[in-house]
């Protein structure tokens, strides 16, 4: 006889499932359902390890959202990703309730916005930065919901205090996991031609960069990682024909 789902209460107006192996998807969905009768939040922490259990929480209607580290189960320190699903939560019989439901659980990549900046001499705009030796295109991450352009171009101004508009997108460049980052997609825009005094202009964040400066394609592989400088030489291949790339690593 399959024993029934544990739920505990652990905290006011939480509710906390534990399954075993002969449990069906159907069983925790009821389960999940009865306790939000009682309680505003149903949980379940799953071994990052077991994928069937994964499978059953989240086709149970529990979001998946996020992993805890260390915590203590069974006097062990171990890791358990967390699923839960509120009383408030739309019905996934709604659209838009299983609509957030994939999005709790679908890979998600970081994305990068940089800026490909040129002088009249052919020479590339980059950033020494204060968190790493190497040179770098200006830009960075990108905000959660914000544009890829935008983000450039506020990267730019909050980091050099220049207004620059991103124009067309150059490059598209994967960046593996590498470092203790996962993998990220990087997008160049194009932020185009400019005179030389442009860098007398700039107004450093001096908690991110050090120096700015105009840097010839010899300087650019010397001062930048081999990959930063190959997504350099990519980035310049596409503005000057017109038609994005895409690279990995700049491969």
């Amino acid at each position: 006889m399959t024993e029934p789902i544990d739920v505990t209460t652990v905290a006011a107006g939480i509710a906390r499932l534990a399954w075993g192996r002969d449990h069906s998807i159907e069983d925790v969905r009821r389960v999940v359902a009865a306790a939000l009768d009682e309680h505003a939040r149903v949980e379940a922490w799953v071994d990052p390890d077991d994928s069937t259990a994964q499978r059953m929480a989240t086709w149970s209607g529990m979001h998946r959202e996020g992993v805890m580290r260390g915590v203590t189960v069974d006097d062990e320190a171990v890791d358990r990703i967390v699923y839960a699903r509120l009383s408030t939560d739309t019905p996934l019989d709604e659209p838009g309730g299983f609509r957030s439901l994939l999005n709790s659980f679908l890979p998600r990549k970081r994305a990068i916005g940089q800026m490909l900046i040129r002088d009249g001499a052919g020479r590339v705009l980059l950033c020494q930065l204060t968190y790493k030796k190497d040179w770098d295109l200006p830009g960075g991450v990108v905000e959660v919901g914000e544009s890829p352009r935008v983000a450039v171009g506020r990267e730019v101004e909050e980091e050099l205090g220049l207004t620059i508009a991103a124009g067309d997108l150059v490059l598209t460049d994967w960046l593996p996991p590498w470092g203790g980052w996962d993998d990220a997609i990087c997008l160049v825009f194009d932020g185009g031609e400019h005179d030389a005094s442009l860098v007398e202009r700039i107004v450093k964040q001096e908690r991110e960069i050090r120096d700015a400066r105009f840097c010839t394609p010899a300087e650019v592989e010397e001062r930048a990682t081999d990959f930063t400088a190959r997504r350099v030489a990519a980035a310049l291949l596409g503005a000057t024909t017109g038609a994005a790339t895409y690279t990995e690593s700049g491969h």
